[in-house]
Order: structure tokens, then C-alpha cells, then sequence
């Protein structure tokens, strides 16, 4: 039997994901959902962005869906947000961000790239002061064994996709010591994993530019987490936008899936909201946490008929419901 921890969050969240949820148990039918709260109505309810009991269903299924979060963009005493505590309570130490051409939503058919994106560090701490009335101080955390540890899902990746090139992107220039060891550490372990070779650096605002330039040239990035937040959201242009980029939060024996899209509390409700994300974000935990690739193939296959074949932009307040519809009929 197949676990899963179901966290609908806020707005489109709890519109997306049961229809996630539906095409999963078309695939796998002895699927068993278990149901949790997180995010900003549940912070408004209970106190708490992620209650205790959230992180323990997650700790005992070992996978988990979340729909999307809504953050107030100011701090709010005892809040925090309920991605960054789900990340860094379940070690939630890498994210897998894909970015694919599809048909229709895509400008150009020859991008299939993957970003790894560290998780659990970098400035995504929280660790911010007050040093005086006109200073805000933020820390940057970097630490050897979570890059380490990103450079061996790098190379675990890699060897799936038969990875042409590993890109390592940082900005080492300007900040020897964190993306120094960043890059050096990850470098030592792709070296001993066999890959030197496939291995080159970008500084990130030259992938930035390369990857609005010719993203066909990349394939694997390997990156920090605010670098690899920013361009994982750039680089979603390419393949629809953020409407349909999936996610993956993966740790050791625990992986949290997650479309990247938000809580879109401006059509929350009406029935417009894209499922894709969530649906692929679903594939993401097919492939490469239930090591079902077969699966995964199957149902990123059946998104890539659907929108070869029908047009999302035409279906309006029906958008979420036809597109379950149409995607389990390709199934």
C-alpha cells in the first residue's frame, strides 16, 4: 500500500490537489491518503503554520502533496512560513524544480532541464536583526555537508538522466567563503562520483542570462537556495510559467511535492485554477521517490497529449474540472 500525505494549504491548494489526487489513484489504485493542515488559514486557526501532528502523518507516510501556502509579505508575530518549516522540520534538504517544453503553453520546443536547488540553508534561515534603527542584518548559512549532500542527489540524478553537463552555479567571485565552499565541496563529490567531466560553473547572473539566451544548452543546475529559488522561477518561462512548474522537496526517505504556482487567492474558487503543476509535481514524487518510473513517464506523457491536443486558454471557469477530464481520458 502507497501513503500520502495530503496537505490541501490555501486558495487554489484546495482545488488543485484533489484533482491531483484523482489521476494518482487512476495509477496507483491501493493509494491511501492521509489528510493534514498546514499554511496561513491554518496559522489563523490553530496558531501554528505546521502543527506537530502535520509533521508526524508526513514523518509516517513518507510522501506528502501541498498545495500552496499564502504569506503575508510582513512579519507576523508566531508566524512562520509553512514551506520553509515543512523543509526544515522533515529535512527536506533538496529541491527538484524540472523545466520542460510542452506543446501550445511552451515558446520554444528544445529545453528539458533540471534545477537543484539546496533547501535548507543559505539566507532561507530566517536568521534577520535589527543591528540598529537603519541596519537589517541577515545571515547566510552554507555548510559542507549540505552541499555534499545536494552534490550526491546531483550525481543520483544525473546518473537517471544520462546528463549531458552539470552546471554549478554560485557567485563565488563576490562571496569567496559560502559559495566557495559551495562549490568546492560539490565539485570533490562529483569528482568521486566519476563525473568531473560533465561538470562546468556558471556565476548567476551569467545563468541568468544563458538560461533567457539559449536554455537548450543546459541540462542538470546545481545551485544554492536563493539563487536556485530565483532562477528555477525564471527558467519556468520556458515551459508555461509558474502556472505550470512542479517541485519536489526531497530528503532521506521522505519527499514532499509541491506546485510552485502559490495560493492565487484571486481565483480561488472559481474553478480557473491550472492543475497541472500539482498533477506533475505528483509525477516528480512517482519518479523519484516511489521509484516508479514507468508511471511517471506514462502520466507526463498523457500531460504532454492533453496539450498538444487541447487548447487550456479556451476553458475558463471550467479550467480545473476539464482538465481532470481530459487527462484521465489519456490515461
Amino acid at each position: 500500500m502507497t501513503r500520502l500525505c495530503v496537505i490541501l494549504g490555501d486558495g487554489i491548494g484546495q482545488e488543485v490537489v484533489p484533482t491531483a489526487i484523482r489521476v494518482l489513484e487512476r495509477l496507483l489504485p491501493d493509494l491511501q491518503i492521509v489528510e493534514a493542515e498546514a499554511g496561513w488559514g491554518c496559522f489563523e486557526r490553530h496558531g501554528q503554520s505546521v502543527p506537530e501532528e502535520t509533521l508526524q502523518r508526513m514523518r509516517e507516510c513518507g510522501a506528502g502533496l501541498f498545495g500552496a501556502v499564502s504569506s503575508p509579505s510582513k512579519q507576523v508575530e508566531g508566524y512562520r512560513s509553512a514551506i520553509l518549516t515543512l523543509r526544515q522540520c522533515l529535512e527536506l534538504n533538496v529541491n527538484l524544480r524540472p523545466v520542460r517544453s510542452w506543446p501550445q503553453v511552451s515558446s520554444r520546443a528544445d529545453v528539458d532541464l533540471l534545477i537543484l536547488r539546496e533547501n535548507s540553508e543559505g539566507l532561507y534561515i530566517g536568521r534577520e536583526h535589527m543591528q540598529s534603527a537603519d541596519l537589517a542584518v541577515a545571515e547566510r548559512h552554507i555548510s559542507r555537508q549540505a552541499s555534499e549532500h545536494i552534490a550526491q542527489r546531483a550525481a543520483e540524478v544525473a546518473g537517471l538522466r544520462a546528463s549531458r553537463r552539470i552546471t554549478l552555479v554560485h557567485k563565488a567571485n563576490v562571496l569567496p567563503l559560502t559559495c566557495g565552499l559551495f562549490r568546492d565541496s560539490c565539485r570533490q563529490v562529483l569528482a568521486t562520483a566519476g563525473l568531473n567531466n560533465i561538470v562546468d560553473e556558471r556565476l548567476v547572473d551569467v545563468a541568468a542570462l544563458q538560461l533567457v539566451e539559449s536554455p537548450d544548452n543546459f541540462d542538470l543546475l546545481v545551485t544554492t537556495n536563493l539563487f536556485g529559488d530565483i532562477l528555477s522561477d525564471l527558467a519556468s518561462h520556458w515551459s508555461g510559467g509558474l502556472g505550470m512548474a512542479p517541485s519536489l522537496n526531497w530528503g532521506q526517505g521522505i519527499a514532499l511535492a509541491e506546485p510552485v504556482h502559490g495560493s492565487a487567492p484571486d481565483i480561488a474558487g472559481t474553478g480557473k485554477a491550472n492543475p497541472l503543476a500539482a498533477i506533475l509535481s505528483s509525477a516528480l514524487l512517482l519518479r523519484y521517490h516511489w521509484r516508479a518510473a514507468a508511471l511517471a513517464d506514462q502520466l507526463e506523457s498523457a500531460v504532454e497529449r492533453l496539450l498538444a491536443e487541447v487548447s487550456i486558454t479556451e476553458m475558463g471557469c471550467e479550467t480545473t474540472q476539464r482538465i481532470e477530464q481530459e487527462l484521465l481520458r489519456r490515461l
